[in-house]
């Protein structure tokens, strides 16, 4: 591990890479401490930081790494974006031009992410004017979030344009780390945010001990179930359901090609880290929407899906279940992996080439996935509600520890690859096993 890491800083373009993600992700939490205009940054902080709170603002704070209890021009985040995504990615399955962009490479995929950076502009302004709005009904021990003199349209199109630009300058950062740097920006982001936290929680959990608002045995059994929670995650994030594949010998000018097996990688996680955090953007929409459009039939939506409820849990295990398939879907398709493996002279021993092919991996991916979704939502939801029971004033739950640990093993596994690439060993040593992240390749012909 030690020998690995310093091979990082050996080669110059993963060293450079390395850095400037370090850099980007540096600029990001400075961002964290730059408020926006007419606010009370300690009213805000009291009133998130109660013990056992669960609401619409606990639930961005935590997906902004913080920066709505600092009231942050970057307190939108990165959900907008998000947002963004999920709303083009299902359009793409109904809308036909949209579907043939897609399909037209790159030039088609760079004017998706067009309309896509479109969409969280427009979401940004949305969802700035609903905050402003709720802005400025918080209260907390009689002192106003909002001051007094700041109240009205003045404060409401200030704090619409401050947010709007710092979702903005985030979408921009995470394409910068994505081009230039190592790993998914928009996941690094979201990772540094909920890793920053991390230390403050730790604080406030042994304050809270030390003061007797928890008992230590509860303390203890949360850190032993975080444990077990990373070691589950580990062990379903590295699954994989290997089909064997068998290629055909070709003759090609007098040489003899093929006749070897191989097998084609399914994981049983094929989604990754997407499906609860497009469940939980999703989720904040109606906290957004409720702050600016304040009627009785929306204020009791909002008020039913906070953090903590039945059927917040419910909606979140659905949603995640949905975009588990949903994206699944998206990034893998059953008939171009069969189409390709006919085309190099691969079959799946005992299936025929072609339909049957598409028909079978399509079968065992849908079984896997739902496995797969299952394992997600569990993760996702059984150690908040835990968490809620022990009465522990701990907000990293299960949704953040997939987060970070999800994302943690995608990077390991890219810097991984340049190593291998340019003939360094891995993280794992010469002979251990690769660390595997959650693309699917297809197995070239042998």
């Amino acid at each position: 591990m030690a020998n690995a890491i310093a091979n990082m800083f050996r080669i110059p373009e993963l060293r450079a890479r390395i850095l400037f993600t370090l850099g980007i992700l540096a600029v990001y939490r400075l961002g964290i401490f730059v408020s926006t205009p007419g606010v009370d940054r300690n009213v805000m902080k009291q009133l998130l930081n109660q013990p056992n709170s669960a609401s619409f603002g606990n639930l961005l704070n935590f997906f902004s790494g913080g920066a709505l209890e600092r009231l942050s021009v970057f307190a939108l985040g990165i959900m907008p974006y998000i947002s963004s995504s999920i709303i083009l990615q299902l359009l793409t399955v109904v809308i036909p031009t949209l579907e043939r962009l897609s399909k037209e490479g790159e030039q088609g995929r760079r004017k998706i992410t067009q309309y896509t950076r479109y969409g969280t502009v427009l979401l940004s302004i949305v969802q700035g004017m609903g905050i402003a709005f709720w802005l400025e009904r918080l209260s907390y021990q009689g002192n106003s979030v909002v001051r007094p003199e700041w109240q009205g349209w003045g404060f409401r199109l200030i704090t619409v344009i401050s947010l709007a630009a710092g979702t903005a300058f985030i979408m921009w950062l995470g394409e910068q780390i994505t081009d230039r740097g190592i790993g998914n920006g928009i996941s690094l982001i979201i990772f540094a945010g909920i890793v920053a936290r991390l230390p403050n929680a730790t604080i406030e959990t042994v304050n809270y001990l030390k003061e007797g608002i928890i008992w230590p045995f509860t303390a203890v059994a949360v850190l032993l179930g975080m444990v077990v929670v990373i070691a589950v995650i580990v062990f379903m994030e590295r699954g994989q359901r290997r089909i064997p594949v068998q290629y055909a010998k070709r003759v090609v000018g007098g040489r003899s090609y093929g006749g070897q097996g191989t097998h084609l990688p399914l994981k049983v996680n094929t989604s990754g880290v997407i499906p609860p955090i497009f469940a939980s953007s999703i989720l904040m929409l109606p906290g957004s929407i409720a702050g600016f459009w304040e009627t009785p039939w929306m204020v009791k939506i909002r008020d039913t899906l906070q953090g903590d409820s039945f059927a917040y849990h419910s909606l979140y295990v659905l949603l995640i279940i949905f975009f588990c398939f949903f994206y699944t879907s998206v990034t893998f398709n059953p008939v171009d992996v069969a189409d390709n493996l006919k085309k190099f002279g691969g079959y799946i021993p005992g299936i025929r080439p072609g339909k049957a092919t598409a028909d079978y991996i399509d079968r065992v991916l849908s079984r896997i996935t739902f496995g797969g979704a299952l394992y997600i939502a569990a993760v996702c939801v059984l150690p908040s509600i835990l968490i809620k029971q022990f009465n522990v004033p701990f907000q990293f739950g299960g949704t953040g520890l997939l987060i970070v640990v999800g994302v943690a093993l995608d990077t390991v596994q890219q810097v991984e690859s340049h190593l291998i690439t340019r003939h360094y060993d891995g993280f794992t040593g010469p002979r251990g096993p690769r660390i595997r992240g959650r693309r699917v390749n297809m197995p070239a012909p042998a």
